[in-house]
């Protein structure tokens, strides 16, 4: 077994991303189990590591600034010389023991009442981020993780603060296509907006196990949602109109016109007479005014940069 910085011994590798592993870790010091997340060298090696090492300390600070129940708690980031040869930035986290909302959808939609509660959690997380003024950008079933003691939000590696521009490249959007909000991909900054906007399309899927909108690639499900609003929800029984209501509003191209996590968290709670732990902070960034009525299968597929229109869509299954 190898061991980060004398203190962390890295035990079973249990994720895998494009350029990062997680392992379960037994952290020496404390005498507990962690989440490790290890970032990977660049493709010109342990050298090719200033802008991971920046990005992934960004992602642990925006992390450990929520202290929520539903959020992952970030305990610790450093770098190692012993991994590659060179050095490792790495994140130790709380120990999320369960399975994704994506590997229980594969077998086809919740029952609303489960949708429901897990959304209401998940809005209720990033309720907690938005009053701190983060937006997570990358919320979909593969980082919302299920476990006993309820829904765990994962993964800040692209949270960005509220209203900042996105430093790529003109007409490159970092996200995963399905979940992108409209604005995102007009080149607009993010703002807790469009987390409302992939709540309402992890809300849509959780419920009947298919988008809101029908497409194979990435190309044909941007010019998909460019040209044609999103599918209805279809009938189901027993869930409740204001559920199908708040649905619909995420959804909504107008980012103003989308409902609030705050509010969002407490109607999907009262749905279901669930209790819910939610912020009474005010924001630090807000986004526009809503103008509504309201006061306030792509489920695992890897988070990419997405140049529109010609990024592959990998399918809804994974």
């Amino acid at each position: 077994m190898r061991t980060l910085d004398g203190r962390y011994q890295l035990e079973e590798r249990i994720g895998v991303g494009g350029m990062s592993e997680v392992w379960r870790a037994h952290d020496q010091v404390l005498d507990r189990q962690v989440a490790v997340k290890l970032i990977l060298p660049g493709p010109d090696g342990p050298d090719d590591q200033d802008g991971p090492v920046d990005r992934i300390r960004a992602e642990a600070r925006s992390a450990a600034r929520l202290v929520h129940p539903n959020v992952a708690s970030v305990h610790d980031f450093g770098t190692s010389s012993n991994w590659f040869g060179g050095p490792v930035p790495y994140i130790v986290m709380e120990l999320a023991e369960g399975e994704t909302l994506a590997a229980h959808l594969r077998a086809g939609p919740l029952d609303w009442r489960i949708s429901v509660r897990v959304c209401a959690e998940v809005a209720a997380a990033l309720a907690a981020a938005h009053a701190e003024g983060i937006v997570h950008r990358d919320v979909k079933p593969a980082n919302v993780m299920l476990t006993p003691a309820g829904v765990k939000v994962l993964d800040f590696g692209i949270a960005i603060p509220a209203g900042a521009p996105d430093p790529l490249p003109t007409g490159v959007v970092l996200g995963t296509p399905a979940y992108l909000a409209p604005e995102q991909l007009d080149g607009e900054p993010a703002t807790p907006a469009a987390d409302m906007y992939a709540l309402g399309v992890l809300l849509y899927y959780s419920l009947t196990a298919r988008l809101p909108y029908h497409a194979v690639s990435a190309s044909e499900l941007i010019g998909v949602r460019r040209r044609q609003p999103p599918e209805p929800l279809p009938e189901i029984d027993g869930l409740p109109p204001e559920v199908v209501e708040l649905c619909h509003s995420c959804l909504a191209d107008e980012p103003g016109q989308r409902p609030t996590s705050l509010v969002a968290a407490l109607l999907l709670a009262e749905a279901v007479d669930a209790r819910v732990y939610v912020p009474m902070t005010i924001p630090t960034a807000r986004q526009p005014a809503p103008t509504s009525p309201w006061t306030e299968r792509a489920a695992a597929e890897p988070t990419e940069a997405v140049a529109v229109f010609e990024e592959p869509y990998r399918g809804a299954g994974r």
